[in-house]
């Protein structure tokens, strides 16, 4: 045996809040890894509509998750579409109403987004923690629950508050550096399902040697 399958939707058989959830992502715009899993004991599998939000088509911007995310309940991913201009002496989107209002030219809004929303491998996401548009969380990041991250997380941090501010990092700087280098979330299963003691019992030198 070499782990579960990741493209069955409920891996743990009679617990249906447990999803890997790119098995419910139909959006083009958004991209969701391998073994991600979303827990919510109410609404699952309405993540894209429930947790994913202001994600308008026309921004044109993408939300990105890796493989190995554990994404607790509730924790939400604000899109560029929530934000409003700041130039202007409105900040209403009159661009987005038609009837003279711009036309609907929605060109403009798109060039005052923060970008893609990047979420890295191996990223824990707590309940009620809020990314907000454009934001990148480094692999092996972690985020507290009920956090605000407004702004890019580096690699193995654990980030909390309102704003979200780093607390401490997980590892010193040559263990996240050799961690970065592994890149183990990309092994096939069958040399990860080999070394999932090392990966479990932080065990870097047998990862670094592993085969």
């Amino acid at each position: 045996m070499y782990g579960p399958d990741p493209n069955n939707p409920t891996p743990l058989p009679g617990i249906d809040q447990l999803i890997f959830l790119k098995n419910f992502i139909t959006r083009e715009d958004i991209e969701v890894g391998d073994y991600t899993y979303y827990d919510d004991v109410d609404h699952a599998t309405e993540f894209e509509t429930r947790n994913v939000l202001y994600h308008y088509p026309f921004v044109g911007d993408r939300l990105i998750i890796g493989k190995f995310c554990s994404l607790a309940k509730d924790c939400r991913f604000m899109m560029n579409g929530a934000n409003h201009p700041l130039s202007s002496y409105s900040t209403y989107p009159f661009a987005i109403f038609k009837e003279g209002w711009g036309d609907g030219d929605v060109a403009q809004l798109a060039t005052q987004t923060r970008g893609d929303m990047v979420i890295g491998h191996d990223v824990w996401i707590a309940r009620e923690a809020v990314i907000m548009p454009g934001v990148t969380v480094g692999h092996g990041a972690i985020i507290g629950a009920r956090a605000i991250v407004t702004k890019d997380v580096p690699p193995y941090a654990i980030v909390a508050g309102n704003p979200g501010r780093i607390v401490k990092m997980r590892f010193d700087e040559d263990t996240i550096s050799r961690l970065l280098k592994l890149e183990w979330w990309h092994w096939p299963k069958e040399k990860l399902t080999r070394n999932i003691d090392a990966i479990t019992n932080a065990d870097l030198d047998a990862l670094e040697n592993a085969v």
